[in-house]
């Protein structure tokens, strides 16, 4: 499968990351094991985690989702097919969290040994840290790339001044520049990131790998009713986006859908794919079902006139 670079990194990826915040949440140990070798036998190869997946769940305290993959790479070898992108910066407990130097250091050191490896190849700060100067990050991060510990950097949930800032600071101070940009991005949440982001992405060579690329599992088209919010993991977070605006995007996937003979979630993941700037989206699956739909979105070209037909239906309101 074609692989695209990530910025200016030197690390290539295929266009479709496999979000692993399930791995040891909604999907134990076993399961994760058998949707990370489909995934990586399909063609694909890039994995995102982070030290706080998956903090939220009750008697969790972080690292679980670095865990079952650190397992997984310990059971199978072959470290260099895959690309594993993990992230800092988000509270695991009182003191653990943000992005000074030495919690980087500390960050960095325990995902190394929950992940079984000796190197990360893309190290993410989850979300800014306005507390401490973007100066004593970056020169953190270049003693870790360095030391060979990482490999590249990249920025989650910043805003483009933020992400401005920092590529000036990397380039006037001879320190690592962001190498990708991980905002939510997808058909129900446009404007987060076309907003502003992606002009600075695109103009400054900003690798872009997009979260929440099927909005928690609604632009799969499973969730249509209240009825089906029941029991579901996510089905608060799902709520919000079963609005008129939300029926529409649904019905222009189903329809394109249709002109493909596939399902809405290759559809809304090929409009990530195809999208200016993006180099990939990721996605989660708990099942091998949902991960051969997911990974299908990557032999699927979108015409000029189904763009047109999303673009219309998912305009902000």
């Amino acid at each position: 499968m074609a692989k695209r670079r990530l910025g200016r990194s030197e690390i290539e990826i295929a266009p479709l990351v496999f979000g692993g915040n399930v791995f040891g949440w909604t999907t134990d140990e076993v399961t994760s094991f058998g949707l990370l070798d489909a995934f990586v036998d399909g063609g694909f190869n890039a994995i995102d985690t982070a030290d706080a997946y998956s903090v939220w769940v009750p008697g969790h305290k972080g690292g679980e989702s670095e865990s079952v993959i650190g397992n997984w790479l310990a059971a199978r070898g072959g470290r260099d097919r895959v690309i594993i992108a993990t992230k800092t910066g988000v509270p695991l407990a009182p003191g653990e969290g943000g992005l000074a130097p030495e919690r980087i250091e500390r960050a960095v050191e325990a995902s190394l040994r929950r992940l079984k490896t000796d190197y990360i190849d893309l190290f993410q700060s989850h979300i800014d840290d306005a507390t401490v100067p973007l100066e004593e990050t970056l020169a953190a991060y270049d003693k870790l790339i360095k030391a060979g510990k990482i490999r590249a950097v990249g920025a989650s949930n910043f805003t483009a001044a933020r992400l401005g800032e920092a590529l000036d600071i990397a380039e006037r101070e001879n320190l690592p520049r962001f190498a990708s940009l991980q905002p939510l991005y997808n058909l129900s949440d446009r404007g987060p990131f076309e907003d502003e982001l992606q002009q600075v992405c695109m103009e400054r060579d900003v690798g872009v790998i997009c979260y929440y690329g099927l909005a928690s599992g609604f632009l799969t088209g499973k969730y249509r009713s209240e009825a089906d919010l029941e029991g579901r993991a996510r089905g608060a977070t799902v709520r919000k986006y079963m609005t008129e605006r939300g029926n529409a995007i649904l019905a222009a996937l189903d329809d394109v859908a249709a002109q493909h003979g596939t399902g809405p979630a290759q559809v809304a993941l090929a409009w990530l794919m195809q999208r200016p700037g993006v180099t990939a989206p990721i996605a989660s699956a708990t099942n091998l079902t949902q991960l051969q739909e997911i990974m299908a979105a990557g032999d699927l070209t979108l015409s000029a006139e189904q763009i047109a037909l999303l673009d219309e239906a998912s305009k902000a309101e």
